[in-house]
């Protein structure tokens, strides 16, 4: 048996050349529902300019930041990192590092990119996931109650929690 991934009619005609033969052919494709929707790896120059959900490190204390921006996260970045130079509070995670005596990293240590999405509801649910999630384990720099009672996101963390342990 041979296996030929499928790009176009060259695949039909090599599969042509070996209809008289005994080897049987099979066809496989890239473009699978996993593959589309798992997250897709990005170069670092890139990875930082688009919008979406976001979290933040402490570099010291490990617990995490998580927001959202309709600009570049590059932009998202470099407004906290203004707020911890400058020491204003408009930023939670400068206001963290700095009530701490925290010390800030460089935007490729410290900031994950979660989720790419425009501005929008997708956008906001996913952020209040991400904060949800983090709130559950007491890891979250965000305010306190940003994280309201969820039923839906108690069940995908118990649930994922649940598919760890059975991996492990």
């Amino acid at each position: 048996m041979a296996k030929f991934t499928y790009i176009d009619k060259e695949t039909k005609f090599i599969s042509k050349l070996f209809k008289d033969s005994p080897i049987k052919i099979t066809f496989t494709t890239r473009n699978t529902i996993k593959r589309l929707l798992s997250p897709k790896p990005h170069p670092i120059q890139e990875q930082f300019d688009s919008s979406g959900v976001y979290q933040l490190f402490c570099p010291d204390c490990h617990r995490k930041y998580v927001g959202q921006t309709g600009g570049s996260f590059r932009v998202r970045f470099s407004e906290h990192f203004r707020d911890y130079k400058y020491n204003n509070n408009k930023s939670k995670f400068a206001q963290h590092l700095l009530d701490n005596k925290h010390s800030i990293g460089p935007i490729e240590d410290i900031m994950k990119v979660i989720y790419k999405t425009n501005k929008g509801k997708l956008m906001d649910t996913m952020e209040r996931y991400y904060i949800y999630k983090e709130t559950y384990v007491n890891n979250q720099i965000n305010e306190k109650n940003t994280a309201k009672p969820n039923v839906i996101f108690e069940t995908l963390i118990h649930e994922n929690t649940s598919r760890a342990r059975t991996t492990e």
